[in-house]
């Protein structure tokens, strides 16, 4: 019986101690979709404080993380004070023609956005796509 129950405090221990990681992948230029993961993001930071969080942005996505197109920023900038990582993929940047300094000051970047997903799911991220 003993064994049982120390068995029961060891699993609850690990659940408990579980700090998760998640990659959000958002390409959708829709407004509606950029507030959906904001909330998101809020409701996630609020009940698991803990939690790594990186959103990584590419394609059509860039709008959010762009100074004269998002209607998001500050949020993302609460979000950010609150360790949520916002990472444009130069790839699509290039693609679309858009430079660094178009992107707010929260932006960070990577260089490929998709390789960024992949290599943080062969970490053991967990990964998200946003939108509906």
């Amino acid at each position: 019986m003993a064994f049982a129950f120390a068995n029961t405090i060891t699993a609850q221990t690990k659940t408990n101690n579980n700090k998760h990681k998640i990659v959000f992948q958002l390409a959708s230029d829709d407004t509606l979709v950029h507030k959906a993961l904001m909330k998101q993001l809020n409701n996630i930071v609020t009940v698991a404080p803990e939690t790594k969080i990186e959103v990584v942005v590419q394609g059509g996505g860039l709008t959010m993380l762009m100074i004269n197109k998002t209607i998001v920023q500050e949020k993302i900038a609460q979000l950010k004070k609150k360790n949520v990582e916002f990472v444009a993929c130069e790839f699509s940047m290039t693609d679309k023609n858009i430079t660094k300094e178009m992107m707010i000051p929260e932006a960070g970047f990577v260089p490929y956005g998709i390789l960024e997903i992949v290599t943080k799911q062969e970490e053991g991220w967990s990964y998200i796509k946003s939108g509906f």
